[in-house]
């Protein structure tokens, strides 16, 4: 009978290390600083699975938009050998902007994501996985069905809102349960808001957001959520909703995103206006001497002052940023032979490279580089394309080089030997949390992308 006991003691003594450490393992008990620290530098999949084959109200709460709508708004679809490529330039993490409501509900009574949609996200966010790349999967703007009500105060309105909300991230949250800490979710995207009462509004679909995906338990109890401030805008987040981030069961597990596109005359202009130029240089040494077309705010000087105050508001209180989405115009300045393009390339890289310099140096926030996958630089217009997805090669050969000078991209060798795209990616722990490079024969119980199996 003593022999039982401590035989049964034993037993229980094993399975509660086995326990501590596959949690340990999983990574889900640090904190969203040191994890946003590990994600850094980040890329977008834009333009992609938050496109859409129409532009109507009519693809809201039904299937229109269907599996291609991934390729309605650029022209290669998604496999892992694009996400290995993104990998071997150095990145870290990928943010996947998605749409749920448009295009993709099988039962618009009970907000029902398609079946086929919700595996196909699951497929791609397995290719980031596969390859040890973190994610952060949205609700992007997904129709205007939320954004389009975000400053009605009406509180019948936001209970509706908040019960939509929660519908649709209960499914997602469900299906990506077992899923360990390279999964983030974001609540929305840039929920527009310039004022106190909207972002009391903005607050309130935090809080519903964070509720329902802590709801689903299992290791969703332990996930990093990231919530929006107002518009995504740095001075409006400071200014209303310092102080006022979603209540947690999970210490420690929240982050706040923001978006950097600043200056707009440099990054998005298309065209002089009687009020401005467009910006083609910026930053210092980078100025055309007689060109009306340098940058006269928003340099090196305005981009630490706006990151330091997302560091005094939020970093240094515990709630690390996501820059969700960043980036910067190239333009083709053929066309202007009284312009410079070697200068314009120059103030390219120097932006790009200024801000992950400054994420660094700060710590506490990931830049993610917007992407659209659009090969043109479009004239003066300009384009903000990194990655040709079609040739896997690089496209914004200065924004990548800006970024490479903070974050240098690995060796040839090294990636080959990380991720070959002809054979399964996995990754392969013991319960002691020592990686394995390949699944052992010996009989044992391993944690393989960050699930439990016996062998």
């Amino acid at each position: 009978m003593k022999a039982k006991c401590i035989k049964s003691m034993l037993l229980m003594v094993g399975l509660l290390y086995a326990t501590t450490a596959m949690r340990a393992q999983d990574g889900l008990d640090r904190s969203a600083t040191e994890v946003i620290n590990d994600m850094v530098p980040g890329w977008n999949l834009g333009n992609t699975l938050e496109a859409t084959t129409s532009w109507t109200g009519a693809a809201l709460w039904n299937n229109k938009g269907g599996l291609n709508s991934e390729t309605g708004w650029q022209d290669t679809k998604t496999s892992q050998e694009i996400i290995d490529f993104v990998k071997s330039l150095g990145f870290k993490s990928v943010r996947i902007p998605c749409a749920w409501a448009f295009g993709h509900i099988s039962n618009a009574a009970t907000y029902e994501i398609d079946s086929k949609w919700m595996a196909r996200v699951k497929e791609v966010v397995d290719y980031c996985i596969n390859d040890g790349l973190y994610v952060v999967l949205n609700d992007h703007w997904d129709g205007g069905w939320l954004d389009d009500q975000m400053k009605d105060t009406s509180v019948t309105t936001i209970e509706k809102n908040k019960s939509i909300l929660t519908a649709l991230w209960t499914q997602i949250a469900n299906t990506f349960k077992d899923y360990d800490e390279h999964l983030l979710f974001a609540g929305m995207n840039e929920p527009p808001a310039d004022n106190q009462a909207s972002t009391n509004n903005v607050i309130q679909y935090n809080q519903a957001f964070v509720d329902a995906v802590r709801a689903t338990g299992g290791n969703n109890a332990r996930r990093i959520l990231v919530v929006q401030g107002p518009s995504t805008n740095i001075d409006h987040t400071c200014q209303y909703m310092a102080g006022k981030m979603p209540t947690d069961i999970t210490d420690g597990k929240l982050a706040v995103e923001i978006h950097y596109y600043n200056p707009w005359q440099f990054w998005g202009m298309e065209q002089d206006e009687s009020w401005g130029k467009v910006f083609f240089y910026w930053g210092k040494g980078n100025h055309l001497s007689g060109s009306s077309h340098n940058a006269t705010w928003g340099e090196e000087a305005e981009m630490k002052s706006l990151l330091q105050k997302m560091k005094t508001n939020f970093v240094d209180k515990g709630y690390p940023v996501v820059i969700g989405e960043f980036g910067a115009n190239w333009r083709d300045l053929s066309s202007l032979p009284s312009e410079s393009q070697e200068k314009h390339n120059a103030s390219i890289k120097a932006h790009y490279r200024e801000l992950h310099r400054l994420c660094k140096e700060m710590g506490g926030m990931v830049p993610m580089t917007w992407d659209t996958n659009y090969r043109s630089q479009n004239g003066t217009k300009g384009s903000m394309t990194i990655v040709d997805r079609k040739t896997l090669t690089v496209f914004g050969t200065y924004a990548m080089e800006g970024i490479n000078e903070i974050y240098p991209r690995p060796s040839e060798s090294s990636v080959q030997s990380i991720m070959p795209s002809t054979v399964k990616h996995e990754t392969i722990y013991t319960l002691q949390g020592i990686r394995l490079k390949e699944m052992p024969t010996t009989k044992g119980i391993y944690i393989v992308n960050g699930r439990k199996q016996l062998r």
